[in-house]
C-alpha cells in the first residue's frame, strides 16, 4: 500500500473545511473525483476517516488521528526543496575536519567562528588528530578535511589537495625563572646557546617530520646538538613538560597563546625556521559543504 501526497492533501483540505463541495472549491477541481479520492484511501487504510451525512461530514477517530500526522507530513514535503537547495549550496549538511593541536592556537578558532556564522544549518563535527593520522584519514574517505602540519608523502599527493593557512615561526618555551634568561626582559628574545644544556622536548618525527627537522634545523643553525629528553604528540603535553622543568621546547608562536603557570615563551635571537599550518582534502570529494568550507578559507588566506 502507498499513500500519495495528493491523497493526504485532499483528506486534509476535507478535514479542515468540513465539507467535500468546499474542499473541492479549495482545491479548484470538481466533487466526484475528491470524493473517490478520499473512498480510495478509505479503502488503502481499511477504515473510514469521514461520518457522512446529508448536511456534514464530520472526522472518525482514525480521521481524527490521521490528521496530525497528514499536517507534519505535507509540511515536511513541503520543506523539501528549500532543503534540498540548502543541501547543493553547502548550506546545511556534515563538515568533519580534523586539526593538529597546534591549529587549536591559531587559524582553527577564528575559521570555526565565521564558518558558523555563514553556514548555522551546517553540523560540524571535530576530530583533534596528528598529521600522519589525518593523511590516512584523508586517504580513506573518513574525514572531509584536515588542518595539518605538512608535508605530504608521495602518494597522499596523488589523491589528496592542500592549501598553507598558516606560517609562523618557531619560538622559546622554557620553564619560568631559568637564570640564564634571567638577566633579560621577560620578552627579550632569547639565544639557543643560553639554554642548551636542558633537555629537550621534542614532537617525534614519525608525527610531524616537518616540525620535528625545523626545530632540530635550529640548533644546527646556531652550531648545537640538543639532546633530547621526551618527546610527545600533543602541544598540551610539551607546554606541560615544560611548566614541570622537565626541559625547554621550540613550538610554533600562536602557541605562546597557551598560558601555562611555570612556562615563559621567548622569540629566539636569531632567524628561525617557520612552521605551516595547511588544509588537505581529497580531490574527488564533491561535497557542497566542503567546497564552502574551501571558499570561506580562499577568502581568508
Amino acid at each position: 500500500m502507498t499513500i500519495e501526497l495528493r491523497q493526504l492533501r485532499y483528506f486534509l483540505a476535507v478535514a479542515e473545511e468540513n465539507h467535500f463541495g468546499r474542499a473541492a472549491a479549495r482545491l479548484h477541481m470538481t466533487q466526484p473525483p475528491l470524493s473517490q479520492t478520499i473512498q480510495a484511501l478509505e479503502a488503502d487504510l481499511g477504515t473510514p476517516l469521514f461520518q457522512r451525512t446529508r448536511r456534514s461530514v464530520g472526522l472518525t477517530p482514525a480521521g481524527a488521528a490521521l490528521l496530525p500526522e497528514a499536517r507534519r507530513i505535507l509540511q515536511q514535503a513541503a520543506a523539501l526543496p528549500e532543503l534540498a537547495r540548502r543541501a547543493a549550496a553547502g548550506e546545511s549538511g556534515t563538515l568533519t575536519l580534523s586539526f593538529v593541536s597546534t591549529a587549536d592556537y591559531n587559524v582553527l578558532p577564528p575559521l570555526l567562528r565565521e564558518f558558523r556564522e555563514r553556514y548555522p544549518q551546517v553540523r560540524i563535527e571535530l576530530r583533534e588528530a596528528t598529521s600522519d593520522v589525518q593523511l590516512a584519514d584523508l586517504m580513506q574517505g573518513r574525514i572531509d578535511a584536515g588542518l595539518l602540519i605538512p608535508p605530504l608523502d608521495e602518494k597522499a599527493r596523488t589523491e589528496l589537495d592542500y592549501m598553507t593557512v598558516l606560517s609562523e615561526p618557531l619560538v622559546l618555551a622554557a620553564p619560568q625563572g631559568l637564570k640564564a634568561l634571567r638577566s633579560k626582559g621577560r620578552a627579550a628574545a632569547a639565544s639557543l646557546q643560553a639554554v642548551a644544556g636542558l633537555p629537550l622536548i621534542i614532537f617525534p618525527r614519525r608525527i610531524a617530520p616537518a616540525l620535528h627537522d625545523a626545530i632540530l634545523g635550529c640548533f644546527r643553525d646556531a652550531g648545537l646538538t640538543p639532546s633530547i629528553g621526551q618527546e610527545a604528540i600533543q602541544m598540551q603535553t610539551i607546554v606541560g613538560l615544560v611548566s614541570a622543568g622537565m626541559g625547554i621546547a621550540l613550538v610554533p608562536q600562536s602557541v605562546s597563546n597557551l598560558k601555562r603557570p611555570g612556562v615563559e615563551y621567548r622569540p629566539l635571537a636569531a632567524a628561525s625556521a617557520t612552521v605551516d599550518t595547511g588544509l588537505a582534502w581529497r580531490r574527488d570529494n564533491a561535497s557542497p559543504v566542503l567546497h564552502a568550507f574551501l571558499e570561506l578559507l580562499r577568502k581568508k588566506s
